[in-house]
């Protein structure tokens, strides 16, 4: 299957503002890409690009006075199946953890796992550990917090979202991922395109998704607290250790988002 995916934001600056965007597809999907996720933006401006070190593509640019819109129109191949499911995948004694997911262990700007280890081994300490644990965070957070986008918070933190039990996917997800390292299983934050293919449509506008991964048994997998389904149509944007790590767009001097716009639509291939 192809879907569509992109995106219009449209900012208001009252001086030149350097900004980063980490707005493309994961180098992961690239070559999935029909269509390049290519960043257009009105006025045109010079963008130049680079890798985070979490391996994801940002792009720089200088915003001018006044408005600029930055969007983009693309095309990818998915496969049209849901996120893979693995009951069999074992968790990892710490010892044995690759060197690479160890940083997934640790605390976390808005993953406070000194604050929530006790917690955290009250509820889960007697689930099988491996996939099964994991899936029983998914599904404590999946009903712990309720889902709401007038309970958005930026500095919301995953013992707040606990406290609080309510917020949006990416309080679902730190609150996950912080019980996950707890329980010592490296967990990574994860942000894309998701959109209603396979369900039915949310009255809600379309946005950005957030999602986490946790390595067992060798690999990354996908666990979605807020949705708690495996979905059709995930396309990763970048990974990192909470959303921190990831922000869409990080400007360096005042603004204002006056549009917001995202779309992901399955494509209906005629004969």
């Amino acid at each position: 299957m192809q879907i569509r995916l992109g995106y219009e934001l449209v900012y208001a600056c009252p001086q030149p503002t350097p900004m980063i965007l980490t707005l493309n597809v994961h180098y992961s999907r690239v070559s999935d890409l029909v269509v390049p996720d290519h960043i257009v933006t009105q006025p045109a401006v010079p963008i130049t690009g680079y890798r985070d070190g979490f391996g994801n593509w940002c792009s720089r640019l200088v915003a001018p006075t006044g408005e600029i819109r930055i969007s983009t129109d693309a095309v990818i191949n998915d496969t049209g199946l849901p996120d893979p499911t693995d009951l069999s995948a074992t968790q990892h004694a710490v010892e044995d953890l690759p060197n690479d997911t160890l940083v997934y262990l640790q605390g976390s700007r808005y993953c406070e796992t000194d604050r929530l280890s006790e917690i955290a081994w009250s509820l889960f300490g007697k689930s099988p550990p491996g996939w099964r644990r994991v899936q029983a965070i998914s599904d404590y957070v999946h009903a712990h917090i309720h889902f709401g986008y007038q309970h958005a918070r930026a500095t919301k933190t995953a013992l707040e979202a606990y406290q609080e039990r309510m917020g949006v996917c990416r309080d679902y997800t730190h609150l996950a991922i912080a019980f996950c390292r707890c329980m010592n299983i490296p967990a990574r934050y994860c942000t894309g395109y998701l959109g209603d293919i396979g369900v039915p449509p949310a009255p809600e506008p379309m946005d950005f998704s957030a999602w986490f991964e946790a390595y067992l048994g060798g690999r990354w997998h996908t666990f979605d607290p807020r949705n708690q389904v495996p979905r059709i149509g995930r396309v990763l944007i970048a990974q990192g250790r909470d959303a921190a790590d990831v922000p869409l767009s990080n400007a360096f001097g005042p603004n204002t988002l006056k549009g917001f716009k995202v779309w992901t639509d399955e494509l209906r291939l005629t004969q």
